[in-house]
């Protein structure tokens, strides 16, 4: 292949590979937070807000929250989360989340207590 050839295509792929690189810059901005072990509750969709951070090692105690949580991520083996849409765990039918999940939540969520996956 001559050197001219060469040159161009090493030049398409070095910007192709910057195209990518912005691309998936962006995408990570506005998407979710990277996954980490713990549970975070967030007063905004998509990971978004302001951020509570759940304690596994309080299994079955009932927290209210301030700002109603709009979306949650659990990364964790052993333990989940229910949240519900009243204070002091009340609602008609509490949401449970799984030991690994990432939603945006179906409405509010007003308080949650940690339980066995």
């Amino acid at each position: 292949m001559p050197k001219t050839k060469t040159a161009g295509a090493a030049a398409a792929l070095t910007a192709a590979a910057a195209l990518l690189a912005l691309g998936a810059g962006t995408a990570g901005a506005t998407g979710w937070p990277p996954l980490q072990d713990g549970a975070y509750l967030y007063s905004g969709p998509t990971g978004s807000g302001t951020v509570t951070k759940v304690d596994l090692n309080d299994a079955r105690t009932c927290h209210s929250l301030s700002k109603p949580a709009v979306s949650v991520q659990v990364v964790s083996g052993s333990w989940s989360l229910e949240l519900y849409s009243g204070a002091d765990c009340t609602g008609p039918t509490p949401y449970g989340t799984g030991s690994l999940a990432q939603s945006n939540l179906p409405w509010g969520m007003l308080s949650y207590r940690v339980v066995p996956a």
